[in-house]
């Protein structure tokens, strides 16, 4: 599978998170120091938007019921979540952020 252009570099920011939909569905977006994270925009436990939830370093707290997921991993740290999200890797191509879908 080849990678998809999803934003430009400008629009990922270190602290926040932002959604963008592809045809394979909703992907947030983050950066960490020089690097851009992406995963899926769901909580595995009621499939809520993640966009807008707390972020303290890789973590972020769904809004919704507080479930916990390491952005870089897509481990599951807390309930009531039990399964772990989706993370896809990225790459930065000139001034766009391009992520691989499979």
């Amino acid at each position: 599978m080849s990678f998809l252009r999803v934003a430009r570099v400008a629009e990922v920011s270190e602290g926040r998170l932002i959604s963008v939909s592809t045809r394979y569905g909703r992907i947030a977006l983050t950066r960490i120091g020089d690097e851009v994270l992406a995963f899926q925009d769901a909580c595995t436990h009621d499939d809520a938007p993640l966009e807008g939830g707390e972020l303290d370093g890789e973590i972020i707290q769904c809004p919704r019921h507080g479930a916990r997921f390491n952005m870089r991993t897509g481990e599951c740290l807390r309930m009531p979540a039990t399964e772990d999200i989706e993370t896809y890797e990225v790459r930065l191509n000139g001034e766009d952020v391009e992520v691989k879908l499979d």
